[in-house]
């Protein structure tokens, strides 16, 4: 029963987001189907979520925001889940350093979300996460939204866009560092892809 309840806390700050009508606006469908025995006791769940609205990751209207996990993240309170989130995440302080979650709104006065990460923090443990699956959740979220920061330049009148920095200070170093791959390949991956025959 506890884990039950506690899918909702991830799914919120995964799938909720403020819109200009709503502080906490659902934007993907769930549908739990909850498993019984024979004597009626709970035996558990399984939960398929669809139609996660996509474009919001990346674009928000004035007035609205992104899903909540992305400002859950710069929360003080990460610095005391492991070394610190926003530091095993590479993650600054400012949520302006990150342009696909700041375009809109990046404060909700309904809604703490210091208190939010707890929650999300709390739900993962009594879950099951294994600490690796729980960072790897939280390194893919800030690799989407340091993604914003990587810039591409044409040089001369060449059309091949290049990536001039990918050190690991860089948003492209981080973005790689991150998702685990290398840097240097990942932007070739980018700028040269090659076609499989």
């Amino acid at each position: 029963e506890d884990q039950i309840v506690a899918t909702n806390p991830i799914l919120e700050s995964y799938g909720n987001a403020k819109t200009a009508r709503n502080d906490n606006s659902s934007r993907f469908g769930k549908f739990i189907r909850i498993h019984f025995t024979a004597s009626g006791k709970l035996a558990g769940c399984d939960i398929v979520s669809y139609l996660l609205e996509k474009s919001r990751i990346t674009e928000q209207q004035e007035v609205e925001r992104s899903y909540h996990i992305f400002y859950q993240l710069v929360q003080e309170f990460g610095n005391g889940i492991g070394e610190g989130l926003k530091k095993k995440c590479c993650l600054s302080d400012d949520i302006y350093d990150y342009i696909y979650v700041s375009q809109g709104k990046t404060k909700v006065d309904s809604i703490d979300d210091n208190e939010e990460l707890e929650y999300t923090e709390d739900a993962f443990q009594v879950l099951g996460f294994v600490e690796q699956d729980k960072w790897d959740c939280y390194m893919l979220t800030s690799a989407v939204m340091t993604c914003g920061g990587v810039e591409f330049k044409t040089k001369g009148r060449d059309d091949q866009a290049e990536c001039e920095h990918v050190g690991p200070d860089t948003y492209p170093g981080k973005v790689a560092a991150l998702g685990g791959v290398d840097a240097f390949q990942m932007i070739k991956a980018f700028c040269k892809p090659r076609i499989k025959v």
